[in-house]
């Protein structure tokens, strides 16, 4: 197939700085030979890592960068906290380097302290992590990444981007329970929210460009936080703020699969003393997007934590207004993860502005739902998931709003199949990109997620999913299914409970008087564009 076509040559990232498309000869800006494997949900991909990092000995190489690190998150069960499992690694020989988000203070509901401890307690066992803060004001470290290199043994060699943070709230399954190590949420997702998650295993060449993302932060000479007073604090504590250095980087893994892999990032324009592998920022996660969405003809599927913000969402109604045969689907949370007079609506804001912009594009072609369990409790939709036309697929930390298209660090896999996918209809449709849409739809509508499921075993769709490989019957599966459920609920809750977890998405209303205030608030704070003005005007995505 024509990669080229659906994704970024090097010359369209937007940052020749960067040593990711001068790693391979030819200057060919994606992988190929890769098999990537989706991990549904954070139980999947806890369970695995676990396996992973087990099977580590020493002179193997583990790295991450996180958003949040709670040391003391269960990676499968009791005995198998994250900070445990890293320590028991270091203490046996394996290299263990990891970037945490400094973040800010716990008292604004982020996660200061716990990075901070994660950080202590891994060094104590001879690793490092160190605590991040070269970002934009207001800005944070969102990749989500962990590289497992095996010193003798590459076939073994496995990377892991996506949404999922090595924290609490984190470890669901299909029943979507929640986490029973549990930050709070909005009120109505309950003490324990159910949180639904998307990782990639990645295998291959493409292992080796993961982890030249983390030396390019890794080894960025800047002080880890420009804050005179955070610096002054970490002299006074005696706390580890150089990153020592790392061995050379071996060698990528050989080819093992059928899988082209891009890896689209987002770094803001950063003040007074730019990245050094991105001194003008780098925005290739919305240029990829954009370049993708040129070519939707029949759906574009949707699973998004935000969906936020009418000029990031213009590329998706660019192409719904170009295509009339064109549909999309969105899964997003229900309710936002704040209640709040104020920061309810300012979570609100940016979606109903988004799908504005959207329906008046397609009108009902644009279908937008939320998802229960089996109890009635709305689940956070956190995944960060997009299937075009069944061949373009992406999944990565990055959300569809401007924050993650032009403010934080953001890591994301755009993926192709070199497979063709044989079930009808065809128009081009890839095995890898159809099947994660199928598995994840299946899971909404109650059909069983088939063989496999989440384990990474692409064996193919059970009979009863069949039909959802026509997209225009997929799209109204989604709606048939939202609506018994909705009228169950309208009924009174008569009768069986009707299968499928789909509620469509209805955004509350909010008086204009919130509405007025939430806007600027929202465009300053939770929705920002980091560039500089100049930038901004040259429209760079």
């Amino acid at each position: 197939m024509n990669r080229g076509a659906w994704l970024l040559e090097r010359g369209e990232r937007g940052n020749p700085a960067t040593r990711l498309d001068g790693r391979r000869p030819g200057g060919a800006a994606w992988t190929s030979g890769n098999e990537v494997r989706p991990l549904v949900h954070g139980a999947t991909y806890f369970a695995e890592l676990l396996a992973g990092i087990r099977a580590l000995r020493a002179g193997d190489l583990l790295l991450f960068t996180d958003w949040r690190g709670d040391p003391d998150e269960r990676l499968d069960g009791p005995g198998t906290e994250i900070g445990t499992v890293l320590c028991r690694a270091a203490e046996r020989g394996v290299l263990v380097k990891g970037l945490l988000w400094r973040s800010h203070l716990d008292g604004l509901h982020f996660s200061q302290e716990e990075n901070r401890r994660f950080g202590e307690q891994l060094a104590r066992a001879g690793g490092e992590c160190l605590l991040d803060m070269r970002v934009r004001p207001g800005g944070s470290h969102h990749q989500k990444l962990v590289v497992l290199r095996h010193r003798d043994r590459p076939l073994l060699d496995v990377a892991y981007v996506g949404g999922i943070d090595l924290c609490h709230n984190r470890n669901d399954d299909a029943a979507h329970r929640g986490d029973r190590q549990s930050l709070p949420l909005a009120s109505a997702y309950g003490p324990h929210p159910p949180w639904h998650d998307v990782q990639l295993a990645l295998r291959g060449p493409v292992v080796g460009d993961v982890e030249a993302v983390f030396r390019e932060r890794w080894e960025d000479p800047a002080p880890l936080s420009r804050s005179p007073l955070t610096r002054l604090r970490e002299r006074l504590a005696d706390e580890d703020v150089s990153a020592d250095p790392l061995p050379p980087q071996a060698p990528d893994p050989p080819p093992c699969g059928p899988h082209t892999v891009q890896l689209l990032r987002t770094y803001p324009n950063r003040l007074l003393r730019g990245y050094p592998f991105a001194p003008d920022g780098e925005r290739s996660i919305a240029r990829g997007y954009v370049k993708a969405l040129a070519r939707a003809r029949s759906l574009v599927y949707l699973e998004d934590q935000y969906l936020w913000s009418p000029r990031v969402v213009a590329g998706f109604a660019r192409a719904l207004r170009s295509h009339p045969a064109l549909r999309m689907i969105a899964v997003v949370p229900t309710v936002p993860e704040q209640d709040g007079w104020l920061t309810l609506p300012m979570n609100l804001i940016g979606r109903i502005n988004a799908l504005a912009e959207l329906r008046a594009a397609a009108g009902d072609r644009v279908a937008v739902y939320g998802l229960e369990n089996r109890a009635g409790t709305p689940v956070y939709v956190h995944a960060k998931v997009c299937v075009i036309d069944d061949i373009w697929a992406c999944a990565g930390s990055d959300n569809v709003n401007l924050r993650s298209w032009t403010h934080d660090s953001e890591l994301s896999c755009a993926v192709l199949d070199e497979t063709p996918d044989p079930r009808p209809p065809a128009g081009g449709a890839r095995v890898f990109a159809r099947d994660l849409r199928l598995e994840l739809m299946r899971e909404h509508l109650d059909l069983g997620a088939g063989p496999g499921s989440g384990s990474g075993d692409r064996s193919g769709v059970p009979e009863a999913g069949a039909e959802l490989c026509d997209p225009v019957a997929a799209f109204e599966a989604f709606a048939a299914a939202a609506r018994a459920l909705d009228a169950w609920y309208a009924e009174g809750r008569r009768g069986p409970r009707p299968p499928g977890r789909l509620r469509r998405y209805v955004p509350q209303e909010l008086p204009p008087i919130r509405r007025f205030l939430a806007r600027p608030l929202h465009r300053a704070l939770v929705d920002p564009d980091g560039r500089p003005l100049g930038m901004r005007l040259r429209r760079t995505f």
